[in-house]
């Protein structure tokens, strides 16, 4: 049986959708589909159902679909086997730089003692991008901020927002409410302006940056306030609570992301570490199993 057909099937299967499953594998539509109807023909099944809105596995298809994983299991294994530890294999990996500056300092020293070899490649950015660089087979691995429904996100918890200012400053003292935020399509931003669009309070958008340097700065000097969570307060800084009039924000979503269709045992452990290092975190409050399986419903 041919590995690249049941490549193409995994994948279609996992993006639930062709076009999807296409970018991942770096194929066009056409020839994705291509690849499951020769499969298809294989089998002497259907594997899939298609509509126009959905691809969803039939009966054939959903008892193919261990079978398919394990075989690709087998066959990465295999080739690492055979391919020793030379190079190791490479994980494009891509976060936000505030998560890569908390956990990245545990997850690399735990991850390269079990996999000394292996290489990585960090991508900082907002997660809106960085899910779209996945999306397009440009990334492995993301672990990012849920900023619209996906097909291939996982819940790993959720984690409080929380208005953050220069320890010295006391917001009550602003006529103005003076923000350092992130460019326009950063979850952080909206929940911050659609909060205070609730209340009364008067604000306006001082500084924007995409890096947290550009936003750190302002808020330590005491010349703005800005939203975090309380694992990316910056120093020199605090938490404002309810307590000095600004309103609540509310939580956001972690979600991580993985290559559909690859199945190492390298990427695999780098997956479990990750998510074992943000869920250890106490700020992250861990999802039950109907809400993690049902969270895109």
């Amino acid at each position: 049986m041919d590995t690249e057909l049941l490549r193409a099937f995994v994948t279609v299967a996992e993006c639930q959708g062709f076009s999807a499953a296409g970018k991942v594998l770096h194929r066009t539509q056409s020839a994705v589909s291509l690849q499951i109807k020769r499969l298809e023909d294989q089998m002497g099944k259907a594997l899939f159902e298609r509509t126009s809105r959905s691809v969803m596995l039939t009966g054939p298809g959903e008892r193919l679909l261990p079978y398919a994983r394990h075989m690709l299991k087998l066959e990465d294994e295999a080739r690492e086997a055979l391919g020793g530890l030379s190079r190791g294999e490479l994980i494009r990996f891509g976060t936000s730089e505030e998560q890569a500056a908390t956990y990245l300092p545990r997850l690399l020293p735990r991850y390269a003692e079990r996999y000394p070899a292996a290489r990585l490649e960090v991508h900082c950015n907002i997660s809106a991008s960085l899910v779209e660089n996945f999306q397009e087979g440009l990334l492995d691995v993301v672990l990012s901020i849920r900023h619209a429904p996906s097909q291939s996100g996982h819940l790993l918890g959720w984690e409080p927002m929380v208005w953050v200012a220069a320890a010295d400053v006391r917001p009550k003292s602003w006529e103005v409410l003076p923000l350092a935020l992130n460019p326009e399509g950063c979850i952080f931003r909206a929940h911050a302006l659609a909060s205070l669009g609730r209340t009364k309070r008067r604000w306006q958008l001082r500084y924007v940056s995409q890096s947290p340097t550009g936003i750190n700065l302002p808020v330590q000097a005491g010349l703005a306030m800005t939203v975090k969570t309380p694992r990316s307060v910056p120093e020199g800084c605090r938490i404002i609570g309810e307590e000095e009039g600004l309103p609540p924000l509310g939580q956001v979503e972690i979600e991580l992301h993985r290559r559909p269709g690859h199945t190492s045992e390298a990427l695999e452990a780098f997956c479990q570490e990750i998510e074992a290092i943000v869920t250890e975190n106490e700020a992250v409050a861990s999802p039950r199993p109907t809400e993690s399986l049902h969270r895109n419903d």
